[in-house]
């Protein structure tokens, strides 16, 4: 079985509140892109892990496509398995590369194996694994609530676009991105400014402080809007940074270094 776990990108992210828990609580709208890793799922004689590609840094436990292995060994029997990851979506980028992964073994096992899951109770696993992971069960277009995993299907605006995506090679840490964040409460709902003005008046609140931080990230944005851009916005805590234009448009050179998907795109 091969699969391919999209990136997905962040249009417009608010930041409402610090919960009691140490999260916080947000409302964003993320949207499945064309740009992914891809997964390959296959039966064993003994369970093996094997990752090529864009490397993933260790942190000395197993990787997100293993947990989730694990994690449905707890409930189900089935055959060993080996998994063949080829990581193609930068690590660390705001772009839930890993999550994705993660879902899609969730997922793919499931299918293998006719385990009988519904998606409800693939999204009640990929919670476990991470904030962005139940969003992968389904993707496409979604309202994300909570601190992410609280989800709601949104209806396409039917809009075909070119999306650039861009990666500066910067990593920003989620949570020195959330400790400069100071949470805005009671304003306008996300769902219902992206369906009335599409993303005119969308905003990613982590921008003011990671752009100060690192100026490097608001230059790449600036980039895109003066290549032409209709939208342009970093995708979650960062630091990749995304631009939305009418049609395919003509980069720098400096540009188009950055560049790690350039092509058509519909939301």
């Amino acid at each position: 079985m091969i699969l391919y776990p999209p990136a997905k990108i962040n249009l417009g992210l608010h930041i409402l509140a610090k919960r009691p828990d140490g999260y916080h609580e947000i409302e964003t709208i993320m949207a499945e892109t064309p740009l992914c890793d891809i997964l390959e799922i296959t039966e064993a004689a003994s369970d093996s892990f094997v990752q090529s590609g864009i490397q993933v840094p260790s942190d000395g436990k197993p990787n997100l496509c293993q947990r989730a292995v694990h994690l449905l060994r707890k409930n189900k029997v089935f055959p060993n398995l080996q998994i063949h990851l080829r990581k193609q979506i930068p690590v660390g980028a705001g772009l839930g590369g890993g999550s994705a992964d993660a879902s899609y073994t969730l997922s793919g096992v499931n299918a293998l194996f006719d385990l009988g899951y519904s998606s409800a109770e693939l999204a009640d696993f990929a919670a476990q694994l991470g904030s962005d992971c139940p969003f992968f069960i389904e993707g496409g277009l979604q309202l994300a609530q909570g601190r992410g995993e609280i989800l709601s299907k949104i209806e396409p605006l039917g809009k075909s676009v070119h999306l650039v995506l861009c990666n500066p090679q910067i990593h920003v840490s989620t949570a020195t991105a959330y400790a400069g964040v100071e949470p805005v409460p009671n304003r306008s709902s996300i769902k219902e400014m992206f369906a009335s003005n599409g993303l005119a008046n969308l905003q990613n609140d982590f921008e003011l402080s990671v752009f100060q931080a690192f100026p490097l990230i608001q230059d790449l944005k600036t980039a895109l809007y003066n290549a032409g851009a209709t939208y342009a916005a970093m995708s979650g805590s960062g630091s990749s940074v995304f631009g939305i234009f009418a049609q395919k448009p003509i980069l720098s050179t400096e540009l188009n270094k950055q560049v790690i998907y350039n092509g058509p795109w519909s939301y």
